[in-house]
């Protein structure tokens, strides 16, 4: 009982982080700051548009956007003033409020979760109009689940404009978007509790400052991979952009939609992909700080203005994850989505969660290295056996043979559907010859054969 209540004095010390330096600009300041991640989102966000049409064009040996501005870099910047100019049509029999609203609710949340990621230390105050201030709009004790929620929130406004959109196939992508984005929130959660346990806190500011020796990616390899398939997941981008399949959905969610409100579909996808990135840079890739050549050889790399590079540098880097991934890869089934949420990254995130909360609790009850992994290790060797004997006497059993006489019917319900597992599809009726075929011709029935072509009475024909 005593090493039970030292070690949750411990954490609840760890917990404990100093929050003091928000909370203390005047109004005019934090206006500046907000304006400032508002600009931040928008800039990455014109920026990434035209960095994924230029790299997919050099992946697929095209020219790529090299009309508007230098380089075509005011590309994206001409598509949004289009869009705004084209007609706003709203469609007979959408829900006219629902569906005008349905756009803002999928932007607006994108836009919040920036508010609690560092850009900076939160120690080392930078200097604006003479006031002192963090690199950071503002912080919160669970920070994190602040993140979380806001991305939660975006979910209705797409099932909405699928709903409103009186339509089949927006309908029919917004559930795929729900299902898609509930399936990949839970791993994501059970990834986001791994470095909770580490860091002893949800707070992002500290989270970036728990990784001073080491970043999370080193030490929670798992999450951060577990992690890297929710994020794509979660802003539904190939190949898990089912949701917005045009090859069977044409379009998805917004297909009624058009002119500025379609743009804020889009604007939406871009800043949370902005947002994750940020997310990912701040609990795995150390936030704000400099990598480790750099760190090591320049004391002044983690101070001033620098860190917003240091930051920005890696944001990119994983946008252009995004993009490689988009240019490189086919979209997956919707089957295989749901089976690689459910049966692989909820289980396997589980399973690590397990493992890193068993290593801290060995860790806090004063366990060396050696003891550790030797427990650790010998948990997995165990857990490992039984599922090859598992998996052995399921082998073992003889599987009963389907029934030869009942043939599947892929129409019994009035729509094709595809056989279960141990049914067939009944064989498909090969094509008569040539010579058995038979042609109407002039309202009589003519058989070719051979190249000689009679008539049903036998005749010549001629």
């Amino acid at each position: 009982m005593m090493q039970l209540g030292q070690l949750a004095a411990a954490q609840t010390a760890l917990a404990q982080e100093d929050l003091s330096m928000f909370g203390r600009d005047p109004w005019w300041l934090v206006v500046i700051k907000a304006v400032f991640c508002f600009a931040f989102l928008m800039l990455t966000v014109l920026f990434s548009i035209v960095w994924e049409r230029k790299v997919v064009a050099w992946m697929q040996l095209r020219i790529g956007p090299n009309r508007h501005g230098p380089w075509g870099m005011l590309q994206s910047l001409a598509d949004g003033i289009k869009l705004m100019l084209k007609e706003d049509l709203v469609v007979r029999r959408a829900d006219k409020l629902v569906y005008v609203l349905a756009p803002i609710v999928a932007a607006i949340p994108a836009f919040m979760a920036i508010a609690v990621v560092p850009f900076g230390p939160a120690d080392n105050e930078i200097s604006i109009f003479g006031h002192r201030t963090p690199m950071q709009l503002t912080d919160l004790p669970i920070g994190i689940l602040y993140i979380l929620a806001t991305a939660s929130v975006g979910i209705y406004g797409i099932v909405l404009a699928g709903w409103s959109s009186g339509s089949t196939y927006p309908l029919l992508g917004g559930l795929r978007s729900c299902a898609q984005m509930i399936s990949y929130e839970i791993a994501m959660g059970a990834a986001f509790a791994s470095v909770f346990l580490y860091s002893g806190s949800m707070s992002t500011s500290t989270i970036v400052e728990s990784q001073q020796n080491r970043w999370y990616i080193l030490l929670l390899p798992v999450s951060f991979l577990i992690y890297i398939a929710t994020m794509v997941g979660e802003t539904n981008r190939a190949p898990f952009d089912m949701p917005e399949s045009e090859g069977d959905l044409v379009g998805g969610f917004n297909t009624e939609y058009s002119s500025i409100k379609f743009a804020m579909f889009m604007l939406a996808e871009y800043v949370n992909m902005v947002t994750v990135s940020a997310v990912a840079t701040t609990l795995f890739l150390g936030g704000w700080r400099a990598p480790y050549p750099i760190s090591a050889f320049w004391e002044g790399a983690n101070h001033g203005w620098w860190p917003m590079l240091w930051f920005t540098i890696k944001v990119q880097l994983l946008l252009f994850f995004f993009i490689w991934l988009r240019g490189t890869l086919p979209r997956v089934r919707y089957d295989q989505l749901m089976k690689l949420g459910w049966k692989v990254l909820i289980p396997v995130s589980l399973v690590w969660l397990l493992l890193v909360a068993s290593v801290r609790a060995l860790k806090n009850e004063g366990y060396n290295f050696s003891q550790i992994v030797l427990y650790v290790a010998g948990g997995a060797v165990a857990l490992l056996l039984i599922s090859l004997l598992v998996d052995f006497f399921r082998r073992g059993e003889k599987e009963e043979e389907p029934d030869g006489e009942g043939a599947f019917d892929p129409m019994a319900g009035g729509f094709p559907v595809p056989p279960l597992p141990g049914q067939s599809l009944p064989p498909v009726p090969r094509r008569r010859p040539r010579h058995q075929r038979e042609l109407i011709v002039s309202g009589r029935v003519d058989t070719v054969s051979d190249g000689n072509e009679t008539d049903g009475k036998g005749g010549d024909g001629a």
